[in-house]
């Protein structure tokens, strides 16, 4: 096995995910204050609410689709639920790709806003910049795996190869000869997906843990006028 192959499917990936949890780590413990998206939203709102709302709803998808598929072995779908492979191939083209394209579309109309609005780009960091380049790439290759190379080009199984050897990194035991004959924009798309984990803790992309979910379980707030209060005609 040659060195390459080692180092992008065995050390790559680890020394990845070290990154982003010590990054995390060290971020949260020594600058709160920039735990933030950091919002341009006065500076322009329009193409950020469109952008915004494709970009999330359509990620939130392709992530528990990928779980799905990455995670959960491929003889648990077939023979523990019943669904064979022509069935979940479809399903997965079909959802996939309208996810995947709401994504890279919303991702689009960031990406062109971020550089194209002059006093946002005056005002974004090189982080802001990376990011949404870094992530419009890693969601281009993955809508071009789901639709083009999947319906044009030839069907590829990657439960077989790609799903296997990301497990196999979870149990600390890496196959990487699992990788040797998946097709190269596969490939591009799962560095470009470990590169995102690697730069997470230093860009925006922190603000993913700082979602309100406790807001939902919130109890009201209930304002009341006090007993006896004056209304002032002022």
């Amino acid at each position: 096995m040659s060195y390459w192959n080692q180092f992008l499917w065995v050390i790559f990936p680890y020394m990845m995910i070290a990154i982003t949890i010590i990054g995390h780590v060290y971020r949260y413990s020594t600058d709160q204050m920039s735990w933030t998206s950091r919002s341009s939203e006065f500076l322009e709102k329009k193409s950020l609410r469109w952008g915004s709302l494709l970009f999330h709803y359509g990620i939130i998808f392709v992530f528990f689709g990928h779980v799905l598929g990455l995670l959960i072995p491929e003889s648990f779908i077939t023979n523990s639920i019943g669904i064979n492979n022509e069935v979940y191939h479809q399903v997965a083209i079909s959802f996939g790709g309208v996810a995947g394209i709401a994504t890279v579309v919303g991702i689009f109309i960031l990406l062109f806003r971020r550089y194209g609005d002059k006093r946002i780009s005056k005002t974004s960091s090189f982080g802001d910049k990376f990011i949404v380049i870094l992530l419009f790439l890693l969601i281009g290759f993955g809508i071009y795996n789901t639709l083009y190379y999947n319906l044009a080009v030839g069907d590829f199984n990657y439960r077989l190869s790609i799903s296997p050897w990301v497990r196999s990194l979870f149990i600390f035991s890496p196959n990487p000869s699992l990788m040797a004959n998946v097709p190269i924009t596969y490939k591009i798309h799962v560095i470009l997906a470990f590169l995102t984990f690697g730069v997470w803790p230093f860009t925006r992309l922190v603000h993913i843990w700082s979602i309100p979910i406790a807001y939902i379980k919130r109890s009201h707030i209930i304002y009341r006028r006090r007993c006896g209060e004056v209304k002032s005609n002022i």
